[in-house]
């Protein structure tokens, strides 16, 4: 759902970069003065930007070789090495609270070990002739030179474990591995969290449509534009396109309050999540629209400005929920005006370090909804405990 004229009024005054391309000029999208947390907003945002153009250039280029093999991983490989390191290499070199307190903490997905190795200098030349091009292709930057040292220390400063104090950037330097591989969804995630909470969250979406998407819509853009998504604890959540080609609009939660009414997003990947368990809490529910199935926290974006009601995410058994996967799109849904909590209702807690505690799952919708999808996921899961119980029994 998005408010052209909220978003042009009071504090919240948007700048659009006026160039075609997609360059991180820096402000573009920032809401002017309505959030302490300005500049890490624009800071962030550059930095994004910046990978998400690195990204969308290997994908381009995995796309066109029609012979690459799908059992090829090193294309990903270098994209996430590359645009963690650009991320990285951004935050420190132009966010302004880090460089005054003369700290930099980053908690994200790769680090260099691999790199360092004999076998691993093919990949980390391809990786710093790559970084260096994206730099000199955006312009904003300046004349100006990475060498292998400099892309390893980047990419080693995500090492950070997190925690409940201070200050941590977060990152997701390509969540949606197996989209991108697809030429689908894949998005550049980037939160920054203060003291535990996420106060910070910029998603590049480079193939997200700008037109809505919907269960018989199109999840995939068919140009080159792409979304970018950004949110500062107390400021809402903005949306434009990703080459300066639509101005920055406030966006929100649907206000659907009927659940039968309401579409859901979920994982693309069967593997990624219990679509059986989701499935049964969309028919508790009443639900008649197919779901949404597209990868990464684009899901967050799209349900930002109303494409979906509910965002369900239900992982197999042991598998342990990383921060990155979900800091920067949390809070594209809460400031946007919706909730993010897990099976017990609980609103997710950042604090504790790299992984996620969480009661069984990740669920988003509005206020209106909360109590319903709430009460119809624990009843889902009861089901589910009770088949299985059943199962049991009948082997003893």
């Amino acid at each position: 759902m998005v408010n052209e004229n909220t978003a042009q009024e009071g504090a919240l005054k948007f700048a659009v970069a006026p160039n075609s391309k997609m360059r991180s000029s820096g402000h573009e999208g920032v809401p002017s003065s309505a959030s302490s947390y300005k500049d890490d907003l624009a800071v962030a945002i550059r930095a994004v930007n910046l990978a998400s153009q690195l990204c969308q250039a290997v994908q381009r280029n995995l796309l066109s070789k029609e012979t690459q093999s799908k059992a090829d991983k090193s294309p990903v490989t270098v994209a996430d090495y590359g645009s963690q390191a650009l991320v990285s290499w951004v935050l420190q070199r132009e966010s302004p609270v880090d460089r005054a307190a003369g700290s930099f903490s980053m908690v994200a997905e790769e680090d260099s070990e691999d790199l360092r190795t004999e076998d691993g200098l093919p990949m980390l030349e391809r990786i710093t002739q790559l970084v260096n091009e994206t730099i000199a292709a955006d312009g904003t930057f300046g004349p100006v030179t990475l060498s292998k040292d400099d892309v390893l220390t980047a990419i080693d400063g995500g090492s950070s474990p997190g925690g409940p104090e201070g200050r941590h950037w977060v990152l997701d330097p390509i969540d949606g591995t197996r989209g991108f591989v697809r030429g689908d969804q894949y998005a550049v995630a980037l939160g920054l969290l203060e003291n535990g909470e996420v106060v910070v969250g910029v998603l590049g979406c480079p193939n997200l449509p700008l037109a809505s998407i919907g269960p018989n819509g199109p999840v995939s853009s068919d140009n080159s534009v792409g979304c970018l998504f950004a949110a500062s604890k107390g400021a809402g959540t903005i949306t434009h396109a990703m080459d300066g080609s639509r101005p920055a609009q406030r966006v929100f939660v649907s206000e659907v309050s009927d659940s039968k009414w309401a579409a859901f997003c979920e994982s693309y990947e069967a593997a990624h999540s219990r679509q059986d368990l989701t499935a049964n809490i969309a028919r508790i529910l009443g639900v008649s629209a197919p779901p949404i199935r597209i990868d990464s926290q684009c899901k967050y974006g799209a349900m930002a400005r109303g494409d979906a009601v509910i965002y369900l995410r239900f992982p197999h058994a042991g598998y342990r929920e990383k921060i990155w996967d979900h800091a920067a799109g949390s809070i594209v849904i809460t400031e946007a005006g919706g909730e993010v909590f897990d099976a017990a209702g609980k609103p997710l807690d950042f604090s504790k370090g790299r992984f996620l505690d969480l009661e069984h799952g990740i669920i988003a919708t509005n206020s209106h909804l909360k109590d319903a999808v709430l009460a119809a996921v624990q009843t889902a899961i009861k089901e589910q405990q009770n088949v299985t119980k059943g199962e049991s029994s009948s082997h003893l």
